[in-house]
């Protein structure tokens, strides 16, 4: 897998590019505003192809251009069916800019597979930021992209419409049981491990409740 990212916008939205090198296929990870521009580059300078826009989850600073990308690239964008209504009709809590809506043509769900050359991700429906928030999981490459579900030293807002404690708390119990030297690449901050996190996402699966 050859990866590419790139953090973008008013939160610090972390975007991911990720090719197969040899079919020279790729797909895109949370295209926030502005990542256009960034992507249409370096898909050129590559000489890759866009086959798919993963939205990890339907909120303003992962989906702000996906319509963009789509239009400019002809790639499909995916969502799980419970953030669908998201990207349609955007909800831009607290965006500084308009959010275009985009239409997504594949669902995610549990188990499903994204396949692009020979690089495959296991989706995994990780819900409590959001109804529908998705991690992807790259078994063959030790790797998770894990939107806002699992931060470095913690998770995402719960909050929100769509948030909830006792569901984030059973996804992080879940994230617990996977590999501890799984790389974790999350929607913002920077990249930690399974292992790393294990001490407290262990205490998550064990009481059943978020810390604090």
């Amino acid at each position: 897998m050859e990866r590419i990212s790139r953090v973008v916008g008013p939160i610090s939205t972390n975007v991911h590019v990720l090719a197969d090198e040899r079919m020279r296929e790729a797909i895109a990870i949370d295209t926030a505003i502005p990542s256009l521009a960034w992507i249409a580059d370096e898909l050129a300078a590559r000489e890759w192809t866009l086959k798919l826009i993963v939205s990890t989850h339907n909120h303003w600073d992962h989906i702000g251009d996906n319509a963009a990308v789509a239009a400019a690239t002809g790639a499909e964008i995916a969502v799980h069916a419970l953030d669908r209504d998201g990207l349609v009709n955007p909800a831009p809590l607290f965006a500084p800019f308009e959010i275009p809506p985009s239409v997504p043509a594949v669902d995610l769900a549990e188990g499903g597979e994204i396949r692009f050359g020979a690089i495959r991700l296991v989706v995994l429906h990780t819900p409590g930021h959001t109804a529908g928030s998705v991690c992807l999981w790259a078994p063959d490459e030790g790797l998770l992209f894990s939107g806002d579900t699992l931060f470095a030293g913690g998770w995402g807002r719960i909050d929100l419409p769509g948030g909830s404690a006792e569901a984030m708390a059973a996804s992080l119990g879940r994230l617990a049981g996977l590999e501890p030297v799984l790389g974790v690449l999350p929607g913002h901050g920077p990249e930690t491990t399974i292992g790393r996190e294990l001490p407290w996402l262990e205490m998550v699966r064990a009481s059943g409740r978020l810390p604090g």
